[in-house]
């Protein structure tokens, strides 16, 4: 088989073409630059160039947690004032909605035959005295033994107990206030026949006003009693409070702890049962305050920041999230001076070697590239 030109023409091309890939050598001009990399070279350098990442040496700083906590107003006490005694309501001195204090009149009911017994056990009790007296003075006088005097003496205990049922059950026709606060349903009307436990009127008392929440049982172990609040009403209104109460135990359906704040309501211009939103300083504590961006996961799923050692290898730093919204996180866990990665930590793995650069030392070197000085790395 005969070679024809244009096979030894395409024959020089190829080895040509394999010679130029295979040195990596640019030919200007029929010359090759002795001073050229080769590809091999050129692959040889990247891999021993370390990755540049910018960072930022973090220390904490105090940081106050306000704890907020959604609820609503309740009454001090709310006292159902109850009937000792059976009967038709004669009269009810007191409105829906006045305010009265302890021995205040509330209801008054028919007497009916209890003045008739009171009376009777007046007479009884006189009898017995006379009778008494009238025995003793025998006995002194050896008219009489000792044995009748003593009976005569149970029947005059007997006299004056039933005179004090009488009056005391007498007593209780008038119903008066045991504690103070403002008249609210349900009460009894004129005319309602009371048996004993009936109720003839209900006190509220809203001095002091309290406000009732829950807090999560992660937060419950950052209060305390006596802890001051700031409480802003659905109406507008900002009052001022103390925790009065913290429920040692927790809802079994939510996980939360009741809590109790108390307000001074004097004007009792508060009412009961108005939403509320309660907010609480909680003692500040030393946190470190990074940018979101700065997290990453590890493989293990645990979240956390990606640092440069002194030997500039990359360290993953897992951290606890304390805060956190669109501008910035709160966290622990670090160490004081900790120089972490705040771009390309997700282009680097624990243990990988780079090259940590200050955000200041990054701009001075785009502006040397800029300016054709030095080479930039990818």
């Amino acid at each position: 088989m005969k070679l024809r030109g244009s096979h030894l023409v395409s024959l020089a091309i190829l080895a040509g073409i394999g010679g130029w890939m295979f040195t990596g050598d640019l030919i200007e001009g029929g010359q090759a630059d002795p001073n050229a990399e080769t590809i091999a070279q050129r692959e040889a350098k990247l891999t021993k160039t370390a990755f540049r990442v910018r960072i930022a040496e973090l220390q904490p700083s105090q940081r106050t947690k306000t704890l907020t906590i959604r609820g609503r107003t309740q009454a001090e006490s709310i006292v159902s004032v109850r009937a000792e005694t059976g009967g038709t309501v004669e009269s009810r001195p007191v409105n829906k909605g006045q305010m009265v204090k302890p021995g205040d009149l509330l209801c008054v009911i028919d007497k009916g035959v209890r003045s008739t017994q009171l009376d009777r056990a007046k007479a009884i009790l006189t009898q017995a005295e006379q009778d008494y007296e009238a025995n003793q003075q025998l006995v002194e006088r050896g008219f009489a033994t000792n044995t009748k005097l003593r009976g005569l003496k149970a029947l005059l205990d007997t006299a004056k107990a039933t005179l004090a049922t009488a009056e005391q059950d007498l007593k209780r026709t008038e119903i008066r206030a045991t504690v103070a606060g403002q008249v609210q349903p349900p009460y009894a009307e004129v005319g309602d026949n009371l048996a004993t436990g009936n109720v003839c009127v209900t006190l509220m008392e809203t001095d002091p006003i309290l406000f009732s929440g829950q807090v999560p049982e992660r937060e419950v172990s950052s209060v305390t009693t006596g802890m001051e609040a700031s409480i802003g009403l659905v109406s507008g209104d900002a009052v001022k409070g103390k925790i009065r109460y913290i429920s040692p135990v927790a809802d079994p359906n939510t996980r939360t702890f009741n809590i109790e704040i108390e307000i001074p309501n004097p004007d009792r211009s508060l009412r009961d049962g108005m939403t509320a939103t309660a907010s609480i300083d909680l003692a500040p504590v030393n946190a470190y305050q990074i940018n979101p961006s700065w997290m990453t996961l590890a493989d293990d799923g645990r979240i956390g920041v990606r640092s440069v050692s002194v030997d500039n290898k990359v360290v993953f730093n897992p951290v606890t999230i304390i805060a956190m919204d669109e501008k910035q996180a709160w966290v622990n866990g670090l160490k004081p001076g900790l120089k972490v990665i705040t771009l390309g930590q997700n282009f680097v793995a624990a243990g990988e070697l780079v090259e940590p650069l200050t955000a200041d030392q990054l701009k001075a070197l785009e502006r040397a590239a800029a300016s054709g000085q030095v080479e930039t790395k990818s």
